[in-house]
């Protein structure tokens, strides 16, 4: 029944936004972007705490698979997945863009004043900008700021530390574990007026943009939709066969409430706590399910951080007739994949795209126009970015749990309710018993 009220308050927020814009209602765009704005600031105060003690109490929950070394190697084998499918996602962008060539013959559009005034205020992607950004100067500053990254950084370190520490700082994760319960509590109450404000952010979309909000550089559009339906179709459910031997059907049944909450809310933090959730009912052990899926909604981004890089890249540069060379293209590859600590939040597709211009080594002045033009269309672009994150947010979890036995077959052929929804989620129980018994042996 959610899934449907959401549907229907796409379809009913598209037609409230295109009569306001048709009709000039402005009481009705006031209305709809009050009601999306609210919405999203409900979600957004969450996100901070929420990705904080999830990392925390995540790595300390790696303890239950053993020692040192095996919360070592379940990290390690997380972000390697990360990186694997970061660099298919970011193969298949680059072919959609050399094979469709979007924006060649199109003469560059030149963006308003209102547009390189917001784009003048947000800092380009550079290499040194965003090592230096990861490291905050103090500690409380990135909670006060809201810096998605910093938080993940200390977040690290803190859950190492107090794994490191056992028994002497059970307390302090006993405490993290209560306020993550809390939020996640909060977020189950936001999350049921998901309706409402699917309808407020689809409607705002419209009213704004209009027939714009679809037809001008359709190419660009067209690219983004196609790389990132693959990936989300065809590669994910391959990877999901064929590695994790897991229905994609059942993956997809499953996951299908995230991925339309993190289509129409456009944030990989927002959704979360659905993410993490969604993993727990495809059988990924919970303790790990609560590592992975925080690290990924920050560092794991297949739609914002690989694909759209790259098609957008080659569209800028057929926009201005210019030919990108072998090494220009080796340049996409290497951002998409070791760049992607990059993208934080909502800005990480302005951070990608301009870490990858100015990477490749395209003049300022292009990478300046090339970005305000995209600008203009990117909510529609963000949507399907989002969803194509948070899938693979969830994908690489399940792989991972399945070749380290951390995958309940059981819970994983079980149909459940939507996550957060439909009552209270009882987790399963983790299988520590087999885990321990594997390892012995293997000693």
């Amino acid at each position: 029944m959610f899934g449907i009220a959401t549907l229907v308050a796409l379809v009913l927020g598209a037609l409230l936004g295109w009569i306001a814009k048709t009709t000039d209602a402005s009481w009705l765009v006031t209305t709809l972007d009050r009601i999306g704005t609210i919405f999203t600031n409900l979600l957004q105060f969450t996100v901070v705490p929420l990705v904080f003690t999830a990392i925390v109490v995540g790595i300390n929950s790696l303890r239950q698979f053993g020692g040192t070394r095996t919360a070592a190697r379940l990290g390690g084998k997380t972000v390697a997945w990360f990186a694997t499918t970061s660099l298919i996602a970011v193969l298949i962008g680059i072919a959609i863009g050399v094979i469709g060539s979007p924006g060649s013959g199109m003469a560059p559009l030149k963006p308003s004043q209102a547009t390189l005034d917001k784009l003048a205020d947000r800092s380009q992607g550079d290499w040194w900008q965003v090592l230096t950004n990861i490291v905050p100067d103090n500690f409380f500053s990135p909670f006060a700021e809201g810096e998605v990254l910093q938080v993940v950084f200390l977040a690290l370190i803190v859950g190492v530390a107090t794994f490191a520490l056992g028994e002497k700082a059970a307390p302090f994760v006993t405490v993290n574990r209560a306020v993550f319960d809390v939020i996640q509590k909060i977020l189950g109450w936001i999350i049921r007026l998901a309706p409402i404000g699917v309808l407020g952010l689809i409607g705002t979309a419209f009213a704004t943009y209009g027939n714009e909000f679809v037809k001008p550089l359709f190419s660009l559009i067209a690219s983004v939709y196609i790389g990132t339906l693959i990936v989300l179709f065809v590669v994910y459910p391959i990877l999901l066969r064929f590695v994790g031997h897991v229905s994609p059907l059942m993956f997809f049944r499953k996951a299908w409430t995230a991925l339309e909450f993190a289509f129409v809310s456009r944030s990989s933090g927002a959704t979360l706590p659905l993410s993490r959730q969604t993993a727990v009912n495809l059988g990924v052990e919970p303790g790990y399910a609560g590592f992975a899926v925080p690290l990924g909604t920050t560092t794991k981004m297949d739609g914002c951080a690989a694909v759209y890089p790259a098609v957008a890249t080659i569209f800028i540069a057929n926009l201005f007739g210019i030919h990108l060379s072998f090494w220009q293209y080796v340049g996409i590859v290497l951002v998409a994949v070791f760049g992607a600590l990059a993208t934080a939040g909502t800005t990480g597709w302005f951070t990608m795209l301009t870490l990858t211009l100015s990477t490749i080594g395209l003049p300022p002045e292009v990478i300046a126009t090339g970005v305000a033009i995209v600008y203009g269309i990117d909510p529609i672009l963000d949507m399907m970015r989002t969803a194509t994150n948070v899938a693979g947010q969830i994908t690489v979890p399940v792989l991972v749990a399945r070749s380290e036995g951390l995958l309940d077959d059981e819970v994983l052929n079980t149909p459940t309710p939507p996550p957060l929804l439909g009552g209270e989620q009882v987790e399963p129980k983790p299988r520590v018993e087999e885990r321990e018994v594997r390892e012995t042996a293997s000693v």
